[in-house]
């Protein structure tokens, strides 16, 4: 994979991570109710789910490959929009990021295997990654080393940035609950995803 396709990749993988979700959710819910140290269990749970849907989009999209380029074409223009939608949707998201304190206590393997169903049962992760891999896939190399360089980096940045959320709501969770504050977050996300995909959208053209 060339340098400059991956360093596009990075940037749009940060967007991803950023963007407020259930994963975010959990990390921040954690950060809150145990602090850093302990939810960092919870954050490798998050990656387990992660990787899975990294590897079944990935065997499917090599599956396409190999089957069709037109539908592989397809698929990223759809990709391209999608990210369009996104953005627009989450510009007009106007809900706010909830999260409660739970004064239970949860061993680490508890806040592991709830955080791998987090992410396993969250569809858009899926959707999302159909949409985004393609984009940044070259039909003419090597399939699966390509793959594994988006996924690796997928689930390498998504680790900082839940750790970096988690390690925020301990600190700082009164304000990261306002109701304002996460409706700017969300116009901001949502400007970069529709930014995105003008840009994948125009590269094409």
């Amino acid at each position: 994979m060339d340098t400059h396709v991956w360093l596009a990749y990075v940037v749009t993988a940060i967007v991803f991570s950023l963007a407020p979700g259930s994963g975010t959710v959990n990390s921040i819910s954690n950060g809150l109710s145990y602090g850093t140290r302990k939810s960092l269990a919870a954050i490798v749970g998050l990656q387990i789910g992660l990787a899975f849907h990294i590897i079944l989009v990935g065997a499917g999209i090599g599956a396409l490959v190999a089957k069709s380029a037109l539908a592989f074409s397809i698929i990223k223009w759809v990709g391209a929009a999608y990210l369009v939608w996104l953005g627009i949707q989450k510009w007009r998201d106007r809900s706010s990021l909830t999260t409660q304190a739970d004064s239970t206590e949860l061993s680490a393997w508890s806040m592991m295997n709830k955080a791998v169903l987090i992410n396993l049962t969250n569809p858009k992760s899926i959707v999302f990654l159909v949409a985004l891999f393609p984009q940044f896939i070259d039909p003419a190399k090597d399939q699966l080393t390509q793959l594994a360089v988006l996924g690796v980096t997928t689930v390498a940045i998504d680790s900082i940035v839940m750790l970096g959320y988690t390690s925020l709501a301990a600190q700082m969770g009164r304000f990261i609950r306002s109701e304002r504050i996460m409706m700017k977050i969300n116009k901001v996300f949502g400007s970069m995803f529709m930014g995105c995909g003008a840009l994948l959208a125009a590269a094409k053209s």
